[in-house]
């Protein structure tokens, strides 16, 4: 178990000690779940209040911050305290223990190419003509199919299935369960009343710093590629569909839905249950609000909420009115009978 001292912790962060600088903490908690052993944070002020009752034994809070009484823990005053947190996960993060070297209860065929310093866990299979950059952690149940091209430092959390042909950059992670590459959703209509399956040759391109969440499906392009572009984050349970584009750095909460052929900008924000409609074009930095449904063009910058999802502010002024309508039709029933009684006069 790793230990880290106020001292330590303060001396890496520049930050200023309150209390006893050698207590230890092994994790890091919520300051509300704080126990003995874990540092806490305070960013947000409304928790304050759980400060003076928290078990953690260090917290971390802004350089600025004065208690308004007497607290257990020994504090550690930075100058951003939300930002130190990151650090200071990040630096645990790298200490922790990293799995290394190739189970012999792995199937790696001799025509796949695997960098130096790689991890592949039990059960993993790696199939001809794969080739695996430096530094890449495969967990016990990973599948890489034919032809794979993986970047370096990259990780496949346990079950990612990547079908054949499909590219995966550098420093990547794939969260449990996610598949690259199967079929997208294509069929035609035939004579007989039912369908005949279109094939997909294409294949999925994911490029550099991307992270993908546990369960979502990235679907290979009809032809050419879907490309998933650099700094790319998908939550978890996203479907998308086959020869869809997402645009650098933009962002989707989970259980976003994507139909074919739809391209998506840059640096934007999809909020959980988005769905958005095939062959629609979303523009840069574009907001989409929680379970809105787009079937039109958005241009780059707009906000959409609603279904369909409309400008955010027409969707707020919409919504107040419908909040309203039972109070409006009862005031238009009483409008319509004192008119027919005027007509009646």
């Amino acid at each position: 178990m790793m230990e880290f001292t106020a001292e330590m912790i303060a001396g890496f962060l520049g930050g200023d000690i309150v209390g006893d600088k050698t207590v230890k903490v092994h994790t890091v908690s919520s300051i509300e779940e704080g126990k003995a052993g874990s540092m806490a944070y305070l960013v947000n002020p409304k928790y304050e209040p759980f400060l003076y009752t928290t078990e953690a034994s260090i917290v971390l809070v802004d350089r600025s911050f004065t208690p308004q009484r007497e607290v257990k823990p020994t504090l550690v005053k930075v100058d951003d305290a939300g930002a130190a947190v990151l650090r200071l996960l990040e630096m645990y993060n790298a200490a922790r223990p990293q799995k290394k070297g190739v189970s012999e209860r792995a199937s790696i065929s001799p025509e796949a190419s695997l960098g130096e310093g790689c991890y592949v866990g039990d059960f993993a299979v790696i199939e001809a003509g794969a080739r695996i950059g430096d530094g890449c952690r495969i967990y016990p149940q990973v599948y890489v199919g034919d032809s794979v091209e993986i970047g370096e430092g990259t990780t496949l959390y346990p079950g990612v299935k990547i079908y054949e042909g499909c590219r995966i950059g550098s420093r990547c992670i794939l969260h449990a369960g996610a598949v690259i590459g199967a079929d997208g959703f294509g069929f035609a209509p035939n004579a007989e009343g039912g369908f005949d399956k279109i094939p997909q040759l294409g294949n999925v391109i994911i490029e550099d710093d991307v992270e993908i969440g546990a369960n979502t499906c990235i679907d290979r392009a009809k032809t050419d590629s879907t490309i998933i572009r650099r700094g790319v984050k998908l939550d978890n349970l996203i479907q998308v569909g086959h020869n869809v584009q997402i645009g650098e750095h933009t962002v989707s909460s989970a259980q976003m839905g994507i139909a074919g052929s739809s391209k998506i900008g840059r640096n934007c924000f999809l909020a959980g249950q988005v769905g958005i409609a095939d062959h629609v074009t979303i523009g840069d930095r574009v907001k989409i609000g929680s379970q809105s449904g787009v079937d039109k063009n958005v241009p780059d910058g707009e906000v959409r909420m609603g279904t369909p999802a409309l400008p955010g502010i027409k969707f707020h002024r919409a919504n107040a009115v419908f909040r309203n309508l039972p109070e409006l039709q009862q005031r238009l029933s009483a409008l319509e009978k004192e008119v027919n009684q005027l007509i009646e006069k």
